[in-house]
């Protein structure tokens, strides 16, 4: 009897985690094209520093309201980890590479991003994925590298260099969160991220505020507020919740999508051309994304 009930459970737990990471993908998927709307008219250190300072303010509202538990002394260190790399790292980095290439360009990177978030899984949160895992999400990982340069219009750049440096500390901060919100908790993990980031965020972001922030166009105001609003608070509200319900290796493959849905937004908010053949690409991903999804 207790097999039976176990089984269901854990297929239970499964399912759930893919579904809150698909929803945190979505949200993220809207992160590049929202930041660089916002770099056409700020700052890029005051973009990071603001989105991290602005969450980090509903973070301590959040926390405070629900009367949480300060965290160990433990998990201060694994904390800075995620701080360094989700709050503060990829921001910074992406959107320094956004000020002079489209979003459409850094969007590709982020199909790197699945794989370093499960490479980093096996070594700081110690899972261990089937041998086929690693062939699957390779898989998923070239196709959508393939795609990139098959569509290039120039050689290895700089941009390219802080994208492939934003990857590495966002999967590094993806699998130590997720590592922690089993517990801490899914959000509770990103507030306090953003909680001890606050003396980094909050001055940089007074040192770099627009003088006149009335010249600044509505539509750079609207990418800064999705940047802090929905990519650094929300979104991981879903995300780190979907990494420790369904395992870190399993539900950071979902991440391939994101490139494509990226790609899309990229097309509608900012006009950028995106080629017909992604439909093509999309369902190659979609075959990798179920194949590491049943070997992880």
């Amino acid at each position: 009897m207790t097999l039976s009930f176990a089984v269901p459970r854990a297929a239970d737990h499964r399912i759930a985690g893919m579904i809150h990471g698909a929803i945190g993908m979505a949200i993220f998927a809207g992160s590049l094209p929202a930041t660089r709307v916002a770099v056409l008219g700020l700052d890029a250190i005051f973009i990071t520093a603001g989105r991290a300072a602005g969450a980090g303010i509903l973070a301590v509202i959040l926390l405070t309201a629900t009367r949480q538990k300060l965290p160990a002394r433990a998990d201060i260190i694994p904390l800075l980890v995620v701080a360094g790399g989700v709050v503060l790292g990829f921001p910074l980095l992406t959107a320094l590479a956004l000020r002079s290439v489209p979003a459409a360009h850094t969007i590709v990177f982020i199909g790197l991003l699945p794989l370093a978030t499960a490479l980093f899984a096996v070594l700081r949160a110690t899972e261990k994925p089937r041998p086929a895992f690693w062939l699957w999400a390779g898989a998923g990982s070239a196709a959508v590298c393939l795609y990139a340069l098959w569509h290039s219009t120039g050689g290895f750049a700089a941009p390219d260099l802080l994208m492939l440096t934003a990857v590495v500390v966002c999967g590094l901060g993806y699998a130590e969160g997720s590592r922690l919100a089993k517990r801490l908790g899914s959000w509770q993990v990103i507030c306090w991220a953003l909680v001890l980031s606050l003396p980094v965020s909050l001055p940089a972001t007074l040192a770099t505020l627009p003088v006149d922030t009335a010249s600044v166009a509505l539509p750079a105001w609207l990418g800064f507020a999705y940047v802090t609003l929905f990519s650094m608070f929300i979104g991981f509200f879903f995300w780190y919740r979907g990494l420790a319900l369904g395992g870190i290796a399993r539900v950071s493959q979902i991440q391939l999508f994101q490139p494509f849905l990226g790609l899309a937004l990229a097309a509608l908010v900012l006009g950028e051309t995106v080629s017909p053949d992604i439909a093509v690409v999309a369902v190659v991903i979609g075959l990798c994304v179920w194949q590491a999804r049943k070997h992880a």
